[in-house]
């Protein structure tokens, strides 16, 4: 009885501190955006070429890939301006139509909070402005990139806040900015927000809905990145976004994938992930997410420190880490690391 006591107080003790990149502030109760994109109604509607359009909530990555590849330029174009929004958000879609579709679909808000996301000299892989909205930028060039990195981030980050004011390489793109240039730009790096994130510390951050329905999308968005023939990607997964990808891993065909300031991956060991991928781990002296119990029970908490000799990742070096954000500040060895294995360098 005495133990089960002490396993009620872990548990109640992770749902107070398990967060994300914003660290204490309390956090509400958010509803997953799932599903396909917003006008997919009138898509299935319409046809192209005589052909009705692949369903976005049931065609695979490599069918709509098929589909479009059957198309002429006007007809691709054409749906662009038609249905922008399905388009820029339908893995295995042309990478050059879904950046032309979200310079659209952005501009059409008529927010000025996405306005900079419509610039023409960026590439917007993804955007869903329903709920706190979602986006994905790519650096460098996707289309003929050697190696390929996805930086899926945790707690507090979605579409609105996406190009706010934050410290130098944190978020998703600073951190997306770091490894490209980390590399020398022999990598294009994805910064994806591409699920619904926690807000602040609560229940959210601690249990594994939110996790579970971005583990979804994580898996379709890496087989649309095959489908259009980019390379196996790495995935960098930092805080709650490593929840994300430890139950997204087996259903991915991600070489590497990278755990840093991570709560637990919602797996007892490496090979319990059921993953090919080389699986990896870090946690800087100072980050505080050394002090949430590696806890599961009644579903709260996310289980083992990916960092353990238990769990048994391969460490990446980590003592120069400062906080929980700076795992991708220059110089560090964490950043060193990174770098050699989003180019295959380092097994």
């Amino acid at each position: 009885m005495r133990r089960f006591g002490r396993t009620l107080v872990t548990a109640a003790l992770a749902v107070t501190v398990v967060g994300g990149t914003a660290g204490w502030a309390s956090g509400d109760s958010q509803t997953a955006v799932t599903g396909p994109p917003p006008g997919t109604a009138a898509w299935r509607a319409d046809m192209a070429s005589g052909r009705p359009l692949p369903d976005p909530a049931t065609a695979a990555p490599h069918e709509v890939a098929a589909f479009f590849a059957g198309l002429d330029d006007a007809a691709r174009r054409a749906l662009v301006r038609s249905h922008p929004l399905v388009v820029g958000n339908l893995d295995g879609a042309p990478l050059p139509l879904r950046y032309e579709a979200n310079r659209i679909a952005a501009a059409a808000t008529g927010e000025a909070r996405y306005a900079p996301l419509a610039a023409p000299d960026r590439r917007i892989l993804a955007f869903d402005p329903r709920g706190r909205g979602q986006v994905a930028e790519v650096f460098g060039d996707l289309e003929h990139a050697v190696h390929v990195s996805v930086i899926v981030p945790g707690s507090d980050n979605d579409a609105t806040v996406y190009d706010a004011r934050r410290g130098p390489h944190t978020g998703p793109a600073g951190m997306a900015r770091s490894l490209r240039g980390a590399t020398g730009g022999a990598t294009a790096a994805v910064a994806w927000i591409g699920y619904t994130t926690p807000v602040g510390v609560g229940l959210d951050a601690a249990d594994g809905r939110l996790a579970r329905a971005g583990a979804v999308r994580l898996a379709r968005f890496t087989a649309g990145l095959d489908a259009v023939g980019a390379p196996d990607p790495v995935l960098f997964c930092h805080s709650y976004g490593s929840v994300v990808c430890g139950l997204a891993a087996r259903h991915t065909d991600a070489t590497d994938v990278v755990a840093f300031g991570s709560p637990g991956m919602r797996a007892a060991t490496a090979a319990a992930l059921r993953t090919g991928a080389r699986v990896w781990a870090a946690r800087g002296p100072s980050d505080w997410i050394a002090d949430v119990p590696n806890v599961e029970f009644a579903g709260i908490g996310h289980g083992a420190d990916p960092t353990s000799a238990a769990f048994g990742a391969r460490r990446v070096p980590a003592a120069d880490v400062q906080g929980h954000t700076g795992y991708f500040a220059p110089g560090t060895q964490s950043l060193t690391a990174f770098a050699a294995i989003a180019k295959g360098e380092l097994r």
